[in-house]
């Protein structure tokens, strides 16, 4: 099945208007919203929150949570899937397939290396220079399941970012004749976009986060190293955050 440009246009419209293009428009909204509050520095954002103070309907509702925004994520499988001939052959475009497991772990870690530490040079400079507000990466409360929610959060976001935002846009857009700079810049730009509800600081440096993983998958077709890489910051990040709070707080 080869769908027309016309199609492609609307699928891919009403795919991100079901995930990141949505979490782009409201996070900009809420960069814009916390301009004009006040300086940036003296506000702050959590991310991870409890949804119900009962531990048990939290826990429900926070494995609810993951999984219905993990449902566009199996939405572009199945639409890949539909011009590849079968699941399989969408995931090995992806580069989600299983074939290599050790070298996709392993590069999965240097990635982590080379953008997480950066990363978080970025977020406080953005603190210091006042253009990034205060990010609680954890504010859960402590249960016996808190921190394998966490990393089921950092699993969910992995994979609908880089399945989403890298392996099904370029797969789309190259479909559509865009030339790979372009599908780079627009990559990373709703990238970077989805992040600014952060402050100016965590928007560029998601920005230069999503041209390296663009970067990565153009040349090696594979999102399974950028989905180990990113799951690794975020849990560095939800699960560091949630264990040393109370040092932190001191």
């Amino acid at each position: 099945m080869r769908p027309s440009r016309a199609w492609l246009r609307a699928e891919v419209l009403v795919v991100l208007a079901l995930s990141l293009g949505r979490s782009a428009v409201y996070s900009l909204l809420s960069l814009a919203q916390a301009l004009a509050a006040g300086p940036l520095s003296t506000q702050s954002t959590s991310l991870n929150t409890s949804l119900r103070e009962n531990p048990w309907l939290d826990l429900l509702y926070q494995l609810l949570s993951i999984a219905f925004t993990l449902v566009p994520v199996a939405l572009v499988v199945l639409l890949l899937a539909a011009t590849a001939g079968s699941v399989h052959q969408a995931l090995r475009d992806l580069g989600m397939d299983l074939g290599r497991p050790l070298r996709d772990l392993l590069h999965g870690v240097l990635i982590t290396a080379g953008i997480g530490i950066p990363g978080l040079a970025v977020y406080y400079l953005g603190r210091a220079l006042g253009a990034t507000v205060e990010v609680i990466p954890a504010a859960l409360a402590t249960h016996w399941w808190t921190t394998p929610v966490l990393i089921l959060h950092a699993l969910e976001n992995a994979l609908v970012e880089e399945v989403i935002v890298v392996g099904y846009l370029y797969q789309r857009l190259e479909r559509l004749g865009w030339s790979p700079r372009r599908i780079l810049l627009a990559s990373a730009l709703l990238r970077g976009a989805c992040h600014t509800y952060q402050g100016v600081g965590p928007g560029l440096a998601n920005l230069v986060m999503g041209l390296v993983f663009g970067e990565w998958y153009r040349r090696t077709r594979r999102t399974m190293p950028l989905v180990v890489a990113h799951t690794l910051i975020d849990v560095v990040a939800f699960v560091g955050y949630a264990l040393l709070k109370d040092v932190l707080a001191t």
